[in-house]
């Protein structure tokens, strides 16, 4: 990504924490960013383009953190801990995150629409974020393939591997409870272990 279009990002994120995305405005994001109101527009076209760039960047983060959880560690059951933890981690510190996982939008948020928008845009980047954003139900497919895919060296649900893909769903969605309601600390390993004690994994 450009440098210009990342310390945007940067930035508007910053603002969010400030503000509610109703009261950001382009002209404070693209003075905080060092760059002209009109280098915002032209990379991003819209307000509504910069948060669907905001939305899809955290959404690749998160995936991003998803992929180096399920790589960490030798034992299948670490890994699926690790991805729980990373999870809820991520969404306790990040709003946006928390608000794709439970499809909750607050007003303070930006929320645009999941289903792809006309872009006209000359940047990659920025057509890719005017594409489908990922709902809640998208997150759980994406997360449970993936998961499958490191236990088993492929995401094809072959002969026998079917338990292990809802062991897989089991464990994303035990993720997506904890984002609801947070467990006590360093209760995560002894849930994910107590949901797959009878699991094929």
């Amino acid at each position: 990504m450009p440098a210009a279009r990342e310390n945007l990002l940067d930035a508007a994120f910053r603002a969010l924490a400030q503000r509610p995305w109703s009261a950001v405005r382009m002209v404070d994001v693209a003075a905080a960013a060092g760059v002209s109101r009109q280098t915002l527009y032209n990379e991003f076209g819209s307000k509504e383009g910069l948060a669907r760039a905001l939305v899809r960047r955290e959404a690749d983060g998160y995936l991003a953190g998803v992929e180096r959880a399920l790589a960490d560690g030798v034992e299948p059951r670490d890994r699926l801990t690790a991805t729980v933890e990373w999870t809820a981690a991520v969404a306790r510190d990040n709003p946006i995150v928390r608000a794709m996982l439970t499809g909750c939008w607050s007003e303070r948020l930006p929320a645009p629409t999941l289903a792809a928008v006309p872009s006209s845009s000359a940047a990659p980047a920025q057509r890719r974020a005017d594409g489908p954003l990922p709902s809640p139900g998208d997150f759980v497919r994406i997360v449970r393939d993936r998961a499958l895919a490191s236990l088993t060296g492929s995401g094809a649900v072959r002969p026998g591997s079917t338990e292990l893909l809802r062991s897989c769903e089991l464990v994303v969605r035990l993720a997506l409870s904890c984002v609801a309601a947070p467990p006590a600390e360093g209760r995560i390993a002894d849930l994910v272990r107590d949901a797959l004690h009878r699991q094929p994994v």
